[in-house]
Protein backbone atom coordinates (compact mmCIF):
# COMPACT_ATOMS: atom_id res chain seq x y z
CA UNK A 1 0.00 0.00 0.00
CA UNK A 2 1.27 3.48 -0.84
CA UNK A 3 1.87 5.88 2.05
CA UNK A 4 0.13 8.94 0.59
CA UNK A 5 -2.76 9.57 -1.79
CA UNK A 6 -2.58 13.09 -3.19
CA UNK A 7 -6.05 14.22 -4.30
CA UNK A 8 -6.61 17.25 -6.52
CA UNK A 9 -10.01 18.55 -7.68
CA UNK A 10 -9.81 20.33 -11.03
CA UNK A 11 -12.12 22.66 -12.92
CA UNK A 12 -11.02 24.12 -16.27
CA UNK A 13 -7.35 24.50 -15.28
CA UNK A 14 -5.25 22.15 -17.41
CA UNK A 15 -2.22 24.47 -17.48
CA UNK A 16 -2.12 24.91 -13.71
CA UNK A 17 -2.57 21.19 -13.15
CA UNK A 18 0.31 20.56 -15.54
CA UNK A 19 2.61 22.73 -13.41
CA UNK A 20 1.51 20.95 -10.23
CA UNK A 21 1.97 17.48 -11.72
CA UNK A 22 5.41 18.43 -13.01
CA UNK A 23 6.41 19.53 -9.50
CA UNK A 24 5.16 16.21 -8.10
CA UNK A 25 7.32 14.24 -10.55
CA UNK A 26 10.36 15.87 -8.92
CA UNK A 27 9.53 14.64 -5.40
CA UNK A 28 12.37 12.83 -3.67
CA UNK A 29 9.87 10.75 -1.69
CA UNK A 30 8.14 8.40 -4.13
CA UNK A 31 5.62 6.38 -2.10
CA UNK A 32 2.49 8.17 -3.26
CA UNK A 33 -0.32 7.97 -5.77
CA UNK A 34 -1.87 10.95 -7.49
CA UNK A 35 -5.63 11.18 -7.98
CA UNK A 36 -6.97 13.87 -10.30
CA UNK A 37 -10.74 14.47 -10.16
CA UNK A 38 -12.09 16.47 -13.11
CA UNK A 39 -15.15 18.18 -11.64
CA UNK A 40 -17.32 18.76 -14.71
CA UNK A 41 -14.74 20.80 -16.63
CA UNK A 42 -15.47 21.97 -20.15
CA UNK A 43 -11.72 22.29 -20.74
CA UNK A 44 -10.30 19.06 -19.35
CA UNK A 45 -6.80 18.08 -18.22
CA UNK A 46 -7.03 14.47 -19.41
CA UNK A 47 -4.28 15.01 -21.98
CA UNK A 48 -2.01 16.52 -19.32
CA UNK A 49 -2.52 13.49 -17.07
CA UNK A 50 -1.91 11.08 -19.94
CA UNK A 51 1.36 12.84 -20.75
CA UNK A 52 2.62 12.16 -17.20
CA UNK A 53 1.06 8.71 -16.72
CA UNK A 54 4.40 6.93 -17.15
CA UNK A 55 6.13 9.14 -14.56
CA UNK A 56 3.69 8.79 -11.68
CA UNK A 57 1.14 6.41 -10.20
CA UNK A 58 -1.55 8.67 -11.60
CA UNK A 59 -5.29 8.03 -11.67
CA UNK A 60 -7.63 10.33 -13.61
CA UNK A 61 -11.37 10.48 -12.96
CA UNK A 62 -14.09 12.67 -14.46
CA UNK A 63 -17.42 13.45 -12.79
CA UNK A 64 -20.29 15.91 -13.08
CA UNK A 65 -19.73 19.28 -11.42
CA UNK A 66 -20.49 19.33 -7.72
CA UNK A 67 -17.83 21.56 -6.22
CA UNK A 68 -14.38 20.86 -4.76
CA UNK A 69 -15.64 19.26 -1.55
CA UNK A 70 -17.58 16.57 -3.36
CA UNK A 71 -14.71 16.11 -5.83
CA UNK A 72 -12.30 15.52 -2.93
CA UNK A 73 -14.68 12.99 -1.39
CA UNK A 74 -14.94 11.26 -4.77
CA UNK A 75 -11.15 10.97 -4.94
CA UNK A 76 -10.89 9.81 -1.33
CA UNK A 77 -13.32 6.95 -2.02
CA UNK A 78 -10.87 5.66 -4.65
CA UNK A 79 -7.67 6.27 -2.68
CA UNK A 80 -5.38 3.54 -1.37
CA UNK A 81 -2.93 5.52 0.77
CA UNK A 82 -2.65 5.51 4.53
CA UNK A 83 -2.83 9.31 4.44
CA UNK A 84 -4.86 11.55 2.14
CA UNK A 85 -3.25 14.82 1.06
CA UNK A 86 -5.55 17.40 -0.52
CA UNK A 87 -4.02 20.08 -2.73
CA UNK A 88 -5.69 22.76 -4.82
CA UNK A 89 -4.97 22.73 -8.53
CA UNK A 90 -3.35 26.19 -8.35
CA UNK A 91 -0.46 25.17 -6.10
CA UNK A 92 3.07 23.99 -6.86
CA UNK A 93 5.00 21.83 -4.41
CA UNK A 94 8.74 22.15 -3.71
CA UNK A 95 10.99 19.13 -4.26
CA UNK A 96 11.16 18.09 -0.60
CA UNK A 97 7.48 18.64 0.25
CA UNK A 98 6.66 14.97 0.97
CA UNK A 99 10.00 14.44 2.71
CA UNK A 100 9.11 17.15 5.23
CA UNK A 101 5.72 15.54 5.84
CA UNK A 102 7.34 12.14 6.32
CA UNK A 103 9.89 13.60 8.73
CA UNK A 104 7.20 15.35 10.80
CA UNK A 105 5.10 12.19 11.05
CA UNK A 106 8.13 10.10 12.00
CA UNK A 107 9.04 12.58 14.72
CA UNK A 108 5.54 13.06 16.14
CA UNK A 109 2.64 11.17 14.52
CA UNK A 110 -0.74 12.87 14.23
CA UNK A 111 -4.13 12.25 12.65
CA UNK A 112 -4.27 15.41 10.53
CA UNK A 113 -1.94 18.18 9.46
CA UNK A 114 -1.51 21.11 7.14
CA UNK A 115 1.15 23.43 5.85
CA UNK A 116 1.48 27.13 5.01
CA UNK A 117 1.76 28.74 1.59
CA UNK A 118 4.13 31.12 -0.14
CA UNK A 119 4.33 33.15 -3.33
CA UNK A 120 6.61 31.87 -6.09
CA UNK A 121 9.00 34.29 -7.77
CA UNK A 122 7.24 33.64 -11.09
CA UNK A 123 3.81 34.70 -9.79
CA UNK A 124 2.31 37.93 -11.05
CA UNK A 125 2.66 41.01 -8.87
CA UNK A 126 -1.06 40.87 -8.08
CA UNK A 127 -0.78 37.23 -6.98
CA UNK A 128 2.19 38.11 -4.76
CA UNK A 129 0.20 40.96 -3.25
CA UNK A 130 -2.80 38.71 -2.60
CA UNK A 131 -0.52 36.11 -1.04
CA UNK A 132 0.89 38.77 1.29
CA UNK A 133 -2.60 39.88 2.35
CA UNK A 134 -3.62 36.29 3.12
CA UNK A 135 -0.51 35.41 5.12
CA UNK A 136 0.54 38.64 6.85
CA UNK A 137 0.00 38.98 10.58
CA UNK A 138 -1.16 42.56 9.87
CA UNK A 139 -4.24 41.24 8.09
CA UNK A 140 -5.70 37.79 8.84
CA UNK A 141 -2.58 35.64 8.83
CA UNK A 142 -2.94 35.36 12.58
CA UNK A 143 -6.47 34.05 12.21
CA UNK A 144 -5.57 31.51 9.55
CA UNK A 145 -2.78 30.03 11.65
CA UNK A 146 0.96 29.70 11.30
CA UNK A 147 4.05 30.27 13.38
CA UNK A 148 2.41 33.44 14.67
CA UNK A 149 -1.28 32.98 15.26
CA UNK A 150 -4.26 34.38 17.11
CA UNK A 151 -6.14 31.08 17.02
CA UNK A 152 -5.15 27.41 16.87
CA UNK A 153 -4.17 26.01 13.50
CA UNK A 154 -6.97 24.79 11.25
CA UNK A 155 -5.71 23.10 8.05
CA UNK A 156 -7.06 24.48 4.78
CA UNK A 157 -7.90 22.35 1.76
CA UNK A 158 -5.19 23.83 -0.46
CA UNK A 159 -2.63 21.93 1.67
CA UNK A 160 -4.27 19.46 4.05
CA UNK A 161 -3.37 15.93 5.12
CA UNK A 162 -5.38 13.42 7.12
CA UNK A 163 -5.35 9.69 7.89
CA UNK A 164 -7.67 7.92 5.50
CA UNK A 165 -9.46 6.01 8.25
CA UNK A 166 -10.01 9.23 10.22
CA UNK A 167 -11.34 10.99 7.11
CA UNK A 168 -13.78 8.14 6.52
CA UNK A 169 -14.87 8.15 10.17
CA UNK A 170 -15.61 11.87 9.93
CA UNK A 171 -17.61 11.38 6.74
CA UNK A 172 -15.32 13.47 4.56
CA UNK A 173 -16.05 17.04 3.49
CA UNK A 174 -19.52 18.38 4.16
CA UNK A 175 -21.90 19.77 1.52
CA UNK A 176 -21.14 23.38 2.48
CA UNK A 177 -20.50 25.43 -0.64
CA UNK A 178 -17.79 27.48 1.08
CA UNK A 179 -15.88 26.87 4.29
CA UNK A 180 -16.09 23.10 3.92
CA UNK A 181 -12.41 22.73 4.82
CA UNK A 182 -12.82 24.63 8.10
CA UNK A 183 -15.90 22.50 8.77
CA UNK A 184 -13.72 19.39 8.43
CA UNK A 185 -11.02 20.88 10.65
CA UNK A 186 -13.57 21.70 13.35
CA UNK A 187 -14.86 18.11 13.28
CA UNK A 188 -11.26 16.82 13.52
CA UNK A 189 -10.81 18.68 16.81
CA UNK A 190 -14.33 17.97 18.13
CA UNK A 191 -13.78 14.23 17.69
CA UNK A 192 -10.53 14.43 19.65
CA UNK A 193 -8.12 13.75 16.78
CA UNK A 194 -4.63 15.23 16.82
CA UNK A 195 -3.82 17.97 14.31
CA UNK A 196 -0.62 19.93 13.76
CA UNK A 197 0.95 22.57 11.56
CA UNK A 198 3.95 21.31 9.57
CA UNK A 199 5.84 24.60 9.00
CA UNK A 200 8.24 23.19 6.39
CA UNK A 201 5.55 21.39 4.36
CA UNK A 202 4.65 24.56 2.50
CA UNK A 203 3.43 25.04 -1.05
CA UNK A 204 3.48 27.84 -3.58
CA UNK A 205 -0.15 28.98 -3.89
CA UNK A 206 -1.27 31.16 -6.79
CA UNK A 207 -4.68 32.06 -5.35
CA UNK A 208 -6.79 34.48 -7.42
CA UNK A 209 -5.49 36.37 -10.44
CA UNK A 210 -7.57 39.56 -10.07
CA UNK A 211 -8.81 41.69 -7.19
CA UNK A 212 -12.40 41.11 -8.35
CA UNK A 213 -12.02 37.34 -8.05
CA UNK A 214 -10.26 37.81 -4.73
CA UNK A 215 -13.10 39.93 -3.34
CA UNK A 216 -15.64 37.26 -4.27
CA UNK A 217 -13.55 34.62 -2.55
CA UNK A 218 -13.07 36.48 0.73
CA UNK A 219 -16.68 37.73 0.81
CA UNK A 220 -17.85 34.13 0.69
CA UNK A 221 -15.29 33.24 3.37
CA UNK A 222 -16.79 35.91 5.63
CA UNK A 223 -20.27 34.50 5.07
CA UNK A 224 -18.99 30.98 5.63
CA UNK A 225 -17.77 31.95 9.09
CA UNK A 226 -21.36 32.70 10.14
CA UNK A 227 -22.58 29.51 8.45
CA UNK A 228 -19.99 27.64 10.53
CA UNK A 229 -21.19 29.46 13.64
CA UNK A 230 -24.70 28.14 12.99
CA UNK A 231 -23.33 24.57 12.98
CA UNK A 232 -20.72 25.04 15.70
CA UNK A 233 -21.46 28.10 17.90
CA UNK A 234 -18.28 27.52 19.89
CA UNK A 235 -16.16 27.89 16.72
CA UNK A 236 -16.71 31.65 16.47
CA UNK A 237 -13.91 33.44 18.30
CA UNK A 238 -13.31 37.13 18.91
CA UNK A 239 -10.47 37.14 16.37
CA UNK A 240 -12.90 36.16 13.61
CA UNK A 241 -14.73 39.46 14.04
CA UNK A 242 -11.61 41.58 13.42
CA UNK A 243 -12.17 42.04 9.64
CA UNK A 244 -15.79 43.04 10.33
CA UNK A 245 -14.63 45.51 12.97
CA UNK A 246 -12.03 46.84 10.53
CA UNK A 247 -14.70 47.27 7.85
CA UNK A 248 -17.03 49.06 10.26
CA UNK A 249 -14.16 51.19 11.55
CA UNK A 250 -13.07 52.11 8.03
CA UNK A 251 -16.63 53.12 7.21
CA UNK A 252 -16.68 55.36 10.27
CA UNK A 253 -13.33 56.88 9.28
CA UNK A 254 -14.62 57.65 5.79
CA UNK A 255 -17.74 59.30 7.23
CA UNK A 256 -15.59 61.26 9.69
CA UNK A 257 -13.36 62.40 6.85
CA UNK A 258 -16.33 63.53 4.77
CA UNK A 259 -17.89 65.39 7.72
CA UNK A 260 -14.57 66.95 8.60
CA UNK A 261 -13.91 68.00 5.02
CA UNK A 262 -17.36 69.55 4.61
CA UNK A 263 -17.04 71.35 7.93
CA UNK A 264 -13.58 72.54 6.97
CA UNK A 265 -14.85 73.99 3.69
CA UNK A 266 -17.76 75.73 5.40
CA UNK A 267 -16.31 76.88 8.73
CA UNK A 268 -12.53 76.44 8.52
CA UNK A 269 -12.62 75.36 12.18
CA UNK A 270 -9.71 73.89 14.12
CA UNK A 271 -11.83 70.87 15.10
CA UNK A 272 -12.60 70.15 11.46
CA UNK A 273 -8.93 70.33 10.54
CA UNK A 274 -8.00 67.97 13.41
CA UNK A 275 -10.79 65.55 12.47
CA UNK A 276 -9.74 65.46 8.83
CA UNK A 277 -6.03 65.06 9.55
CA UNK A 278 -6.63 62.40 12.20
CA UNK A 279 -8.68 60.19 9.89
CA UNK A 280 -6.21 60.64 7.07
CA UNK A 281 -3.31 59.89 9.38
CA UNK A 282 -4.81 56.70 10.78
CA UNK A 283 -5.65 55.34 7.35
CA UNK A 284 -2.34 56.41 5.79
CA UNK A 285 -0.38 54.92 8.68
CA UNK A 286 -2.00 51.52 8.29
CA UNK A 287 -1.49 51.54 4.52
CA UNK A 288 2.11 52.67 4.88
CA UNK A 289 2.87 49.88 7.34
CA UNK A 290 1.45 47.26 4.95
CA UNK A 291 3.22 48.77 1.93
CA UNK A 292 6.62 48.90 3.61
CA UNK A 293 6.50 45.39 5.12
CA UNK A 294 5.31 43.86 1.85
CA UNK A 295 7.86 45.77 -0.23
CA UNK A 296 10.66 44.53 2.03
CA UNK A 297 9.32 40.97 2.07
CA UNK A 298 8.83 40.83 -1.71
CA UNK A 299 11.73 43.15 -2.58
CA UNK A 300 9.42 45.18 -4.77
CA UNK A 301 7.89 48.63 -4.26
CA UNK A 302 5.20 47.76 -6.81
CA UNK A 303 4.16 44.62 -4.94
CA UNK A 304 4.17 46.68 -1.74
CA UNK A 305 1.74 49.16 -3.28
CA UNK A 306 -0.46 46.39 -4.66
CA UNK A 307 -0.43 44.73 -1.25
CA UNK A 308 -2.14 47.78 0.21
CA UNK A 309 -4.99 47.29 -2.28
CA UNK A 310 -5.06 43.53 -1.72
CA UNK A 311 -5.16 43.93 2.06
CA UNK A 312 -8.02 46.42 1.88
CA UNK A 313 -9.91 44.14 -0.50
CA UNK A 314 -9.30 41.17 1.76
CA UNK A 315 -10.28 42.82 5.04
CA UNK A 316 -13.33 44.67 3.70
CA UNK A 317 -14.40 41.72 1.53
CA UNK A 318 -14.28 39.26 4.42
CA UNK A 319 -15.69 41.83 6.82
CA UNK A 320 -18.62 42.80 4.59
CA UNK A 321 -19.41 39.12 3.93
CA UNK A 322 -19.39 38.50 7.69
CA UNK A 323 -21.65 41.51 8.35
CA UNK A 324 -23.99 40.60 5.49
CA UNK A 325 -24.41 37.07 6.85
CA UNK A 326 -25.14 38.45 10.34
CA UNK A 327 -27.80 40.75 8.90
CA UNK A 328 -29.35 37.84 7.03
CA UNK A 329 -29.51 35.90 10.27
CA UNK A 330 -31.07 38.83 12.11
CA UNK A 331 -33.56 39.09 9.28
CA UNK A 332 -34.67 35.52 9.86
CA UNK A 333 -32.79 33.79 7.02
CA UNK A 334 -31.92 30.42 8.54
CA UNK A 335 -30.63 28.70 5.41
CA UNK A 336 -26.92 28.82 4.60
CA UNK A 337 -26.29 31.41 1.91
CA UNK A 338 -23.48 32.72 -0.28
CA UNK A 339 -23.57 35.84 -2.34
CA UNK A 340 -21.25 34.50 -5.06
CA UNK A 341 -22.12 30.84 -5.40
CA UNK A 342 -22.55 30.48 -9.16
CA UNK A 343 -19.16 28.83 -9.53
CA UNK A 344 -17.28 27.12 -6.71
CA UNK A 345 -13.91 27.78 -8.32
CA UNK A 346 -14.08 31.50 -9.14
Amino acid sequence: MVKYSIIIPVYNRPDEVGELITSLTAQEFKSFELIIVEDGSTVTCRHVCEAHSSELDLHYFAKTNGGPGKARNYGAERAQGEYLIFLDSDVIVPQHYLEHIESELDTKPCDAFGGPDRAHSDFTDVQKAINYSMTSFLTTGGIRGGKKKLDKFYPRSFNLGIKRNVFNTLGGFSDMRFGEDIDLSIRIFKQGHSCRLFPEAWVWHKRRATFRQFFKQVFNSGMARINLYEKYPESLKAVHTLPALFTAGLTVLVLMFIVGLITLLVQHSTIAIALTLTTLGLFAGFCLLIGITSAVQNRSIKVGALSVIASLVQLTGYGSGFIYAVLLRLGGHKKRKSAFDKNFYD
